[in-house]
């Protein structure tokens, strides 16, 4: 564990690690290590000794943090192992990078959908900020199917909570929702339970998008809620 946090810290970027606590404000315990390298290395752990890691590893800075998380999502493992370390890992997540880099990572849902969906659904209904903004960019990164691509604008619409991470995360997921599926998701749009600041972050990234065109564009400005 020793020798992994001395990588760590050779593998400090000072100029990245001033750049990316402006990206994430709230946390103070960031090292600096760029996202390829703690990538490549999590790997190099998950190869060689991941389960030692995952059950030694301190969490003091951010990338022990996001190392715990890629362990879990690059080991050769079952299934029943991998959700058994993820429940040890989602509560300790406490920033949006964490979350969302992580969950790109858990690319076996895509072996085991209906599994990961059931696993899903009780992080969807936590009160804990990042524990809630997990499940919804779960749900956008593997869900925004044609098998789920109902329910999921369903629970979009459902989820109510005062967190900003969550409503930006549910903004972000419901753009994303929009490339894939527009009829469906304009449909949420013209008819929806999300809360003022959500719904005009989602339009407002879909304007930003460079996958949609002008024309609508200029009909979701006009959609903004004053």
């Amino acid at each position: 564990m020793e020798q992994i946090r001395e990588k760590l810290f050779e593998l400090q970027d000072k100029k990245y690690q001033e750049f990316h606590s402006k990206l994430c404000p709230n946390v103070e315990d960031i090292i600096g290590v760029r996202i390829p390298s703690l990538r490549k290395l999590a790997k190099q752990i998950a190869k060689e000794n991941p389960r030692e890691y995952l059950e030694k590893t301190p969490k003091e800075y951010y990338e022990e943090r996001m190392l715990q998380g890629f362990v879990i999502g690059y080991m050769k493992a079952e299934l029943e192992e991998k959700l058994a370390y993820l429940d040890k890992f989602v509560p300790i997540i406490d920033n949006w990078a964490v979350c969302d880099c992580c969950t790109s990572t858990y690319k076996f849902t895509n072996k085991y959908p209906e599994e990961m969906w059931n696993y899903i659904q009780k992080y969807l209904s936590s009160n804990q900020e990042f524990e809630l903004r997990f499940a919804i960019i779960m749900l956008m990164d593997y869900y925004l199917t044609t098998e789920y691509i109902d329910q999921v604008l369903e629970i979009y619409d459902s989820i109510h909570h005062e967190g900003y991470y969550v409503k930006m995360g549910v903004a972000w997921a419901i753009s994303m929702a929009y490339v894939k599926f527009p009829q469906k998701t304009m449909r949420l749009l013209q008819n929806n339970h999300l809360d003022n600041f959500t719904y005009n972050k989602a339009l407002q990234k879909m304007i930003e998008s460079y996958q949609i065109d002008k024309e609508t564009k200029q009909i979701l400005k006009e959609m903004k809620r004053r």
